[in-house]
């Protein structure tokens, strides 16, 4: 049948959306009520709706043609929802959009938009009217759909609306906002054989990856799934830059072959092969003792002011800062003594650590302990800001996502 010329050049899909900042990410907020009928399910329809928002595939790298910044901070988007869990306020369902990539990793959470949920919601009222004070602060219990964890978002309000602006910095931030302290309880996976925080059993496990050598690695999910390894093994004192790493395309696929090996041993693929349609999760990263170095804005960070230096790579990227999720990996893995990460910060029981990232630094804590012999998290703290950047409605070619 003849597709008419009306049918095929029909006006734009017009959906109600808000693009927010949440810590050092950006992504496109819609609540679930706001999608058309084709995409509140989940399914190829909705990833094609949600590719075409962002700008997704892009063989330019670029996005020019959607919402998306062409960087894995910028390539996201969220879905918000009432929450169908008891003793919560809302679901929050996060997709991880690669910029050349045609599909969506739904596999992980990210922390930096954790802290934009609760504004979001309670924005849109979602959120009921009486958990929300006029002034003060509005605790929102947020279901994190992606992992099945709770995370608890403590929003400042002030004369019935959420406060935006302040005086909390935030290092990879360029302007000071608000505080926002978010609470990601029980962060560890809990897996299919009752769990555990560190899947193979073992604080370190050996990393044998064909063609690149043998990594010490502590493989631990809390978070996040996490790769951590020791910067010097890769030949890294820890204190470099996204140029250094980004523009070494041989070092990102030593990263990468890492990553896969990784991703195999702690069970969450079967073949390295599988690795590429995963790129969310694990993360991996690299840590080091403390050194003195200059951060991206040209800040000078001291290495008496820090626990220890870390990097990370996200979507095959180092990133300009530190994901939220792999900044509770990090509070986690530092907890425990014996770990690749708790080593570089020097040993001991640490309840919390200030680390250096490429932006500046970053504190977060984490409360764990050894249960029958096992290792649990129970909570990991950390302190985010976000804001509205600009609401309204995304529009998007009716043609080129499925019909309504």
């Amino acid at each position: 049948m003849t597709t008419s010329h009306s049918q095929r050049h029909a006006p734009q899909l017009r959906v109600p959306a808000t693009y927010m900042r949440g810590g050092t990410s950006k992504g496109v907020f819609f609540t679930l009520d706001d999608l058309p009928d084709f995409a509140r399910a989940p399914g190829k329809p909705r990833d094609a709706l949600l590719l075409r928002v962002i700008g997704s595939p892009d063989p330019y790298g670029k996005q020019t043609d959607g919402m998306g910044g062409a960087t894995s901070s910028t390539s996201k988007v969220v879905i918000i929802a009432k929450s169908a869990v008891p003793g919560h306020d809302v679901d929050y369902l996060y997709g991880q959009v690669p910029i050349e990539g045609d599909f969506i990793d739904w596999s992980g959470n990210c922390g930096n938009l954790s802290s934009a949920v609760g504004p979001f919601a309670i924005a849109n009222g979602l959120v009921d009217a009486d958990r929300v004070p006029r002034t003060g602060i509005a605790t929102v219990r947020i279901w994190q759909a992606n992992i099945g964890k709770t995370i608890v978002a403590h929003v400042p309000m002030t004369e019935g609306e959420v406060q935006e602006t302040g005086d909390f910095e935030l290092d990879g931030v360029t302007f000071p906002a608000a505080e926002i302290a978010l609470e990601f309880l029980d962060p560890a996976d809990e897996g299919e054989d009752g769990g555990a925080m560190f899947p193979t059993g073992n604080l370190t496990d050996e990393l044998d990856v064909p063609g690149v050598g043998a990594f010490r690695a502590t493989l631990i999910n809390a978070g996040v799934p996490m790769v951590f390894v020791d910067a010097a093994a890769l030949g890294f004192d820890g204190t470099e830059l996204q140029p250094a790493i980004n523009a070494d395309k041989a070092m990102l696929a030593r990263l990468e072959a890492i990553r896969a090996v990784g991703a195999v041993r702690m069970g969450l693929i079967h073949d390295v092969s599988e690795a590429a349609a995963r790129p969310l999760t694990p993360k991996i990263a690299f840590v080091a003792p403390p050194k003195d170095y200059v951060s991206s804005s040209g800040k000078g960070i001291d290495a008496t002011g820090i626990d220890l230096n870390a990097r990370a790579i996200s979507m095959g990227k180092l990133h300009h800062a530190m994901m939220g999720t792999a900044s509770v990996a990090i509070a986690t893995a530092a907890a425990v003594p014996g770990t690749v990460v708790n080593t570089a910060a020097g040993g001991g029981s640490r309840g919390a650590v200030r680390f250096g990232h490429p932006s500046g630094t970053m504190r977060v804590g984490a409360d764990v302990a050894q249960v029958d012999g096992q290792w649990v998290a129970t909570k990991a703290v950390m302190s985010r800001s976000a804001r509205v950047l600009m609401e309204g409605v995304v529009r998007v070619p009716r043609g080129q996502v499925a019909a309504d």
